[in-house]
C-alpha cells in the first residue's frame, strides 16, 4: 500500500491553488467539478511525485485555525501538512516571504537530529517543514 494524496478542503480553491504551486513548486494534474453538488476540485502534483488535492464548496465553514501545533492537537482529525525539506529555515523563510503565517519558528525537532518549523497558509491551515538530513536514520 502507498499513500496517494491529502486532501484539504480550502475557501478560494484559485487563489490558493496558485499559492501552493508557488510556494511548494506544485504544478496542477488535473481540476473537476461536480455541478450538481456545486463542489471543486483541483489535485496539484510535485515533481517527486507526491499530491495534495485542494477542494471547495461555497457553503464551508472553517475548522481548525490553531495557532501553533500543540493547540492543533486539541481537536481530532486534520491537524497539519507536514513536508521533508533540505532547509528548514530558508523553506520557512521563503513560505512566509509569500504570505505564510509564523506559528513556530525553526528549531530543533523533539525527533534527535531533525529540525522543524511551521507555519499557516494563506487560510490559516498549517504546514510543518521537517530536515531530516542530520538525522540517524
Amino acid at each position: 500500500m502507498n499513500f496517494d494524496h491529502v486532501g484539504l478542503n480550502v475557501a478560494d480553491l484559485d487563489a490558493m491553488s496558485a499559492w501552493y504551486c508557488k510556494a511548494l513548486d506544485l504544478a496542477i494534474e488535473f481540476e473537476f467539478a461536480l455541478e450538481h453538488v456545486d463542489f471543486r476540485g483541483a489535485m496539484l502534483r510535485s515533481s517527486d511525485g507526491w499530491r495534495l488535492e485542494l477542494l471547495r464548496r461555497p457553503d464551508s465553514q472553517p475548522g481548525l485555525q490553531a495557532a501553533n501545533p500543540v493547540e492543533a492537537a486539541l481537536t481530532r482529525g486534520f491537524g497539519h501538512l507536514a513536508l521533508d525539506v533540505p532547509d528548514v529555515d530558508a523553506a520557512y523563510d521563503a513560505l512566509v516571504a509569500l504570505g505564510a503565517e509564523d506559528r513556530m519558528s525553526p528549531r530543533p525537532s523533539p525527533e534527535p537530529g531533525v529540525r522543524m518549523a511551521y507555519v499557516a497558509d494563506p487560510e490559516g491551515n498549517l504546514v510543518e517543514l521537517l530536515d531530516r538530513t542530520a538525522a540517524v536514520r
